[in-house]
């Protein structure tokens, strides 16, 4: 098997998670958290989605982590993001994390919108 060092550029992957906490870089965020090209800041949840809209034109596609469990983001907010022109895609944080992890690590315009596990 041949190993590939992953480099990020200047946006930070997820290294761990836990309980109410994301460790980002070698940062521990507490609470809900929203991540893009221009770093780590606090997510306000579902009804925050002014900071959404804000990376209209910035990022292609946005992961919503969902939290522990699956589940669908409001359809109202859906449908805003999705008529501002950013592509949506559901699932757990968890899954959220390590699909931001790898579409980073290939150069792609990406953010992550995570719900505290």
């Amino acid at each position: 098997m041949r190993m590939n060092e992953v480099t990020y550029t200047d946006a930070v992957p997820v290294v761990g998670y836990g309980p109410g906490f994301f460790r980002v870089g070698g940062q521990v965020v507490e609470g809900n958290i929203l991540l893009s090209d221009k770093g780590v800041e606090p997510w306000g949840g579902y009804a925050d989605a002014e900071r959404l809209l804000a990376l209209v034109g910035r990022v292609d596609v946005l992961f919503v982590g969902t939290g522990a469990d699956v589940a669908h983001i409001p359809v109202a907010l859906r449908d805003q993001l999705e008529a501002a022109g950013l592509g949506v895609e559901s699932m757990t944080s968890p899954a959220a994390c390590r699909t931001y992890n790898v579409l980073l690590s290939e150069g792609r315009r990406i953010a992550a919108a995570l719900l505290a596990v």
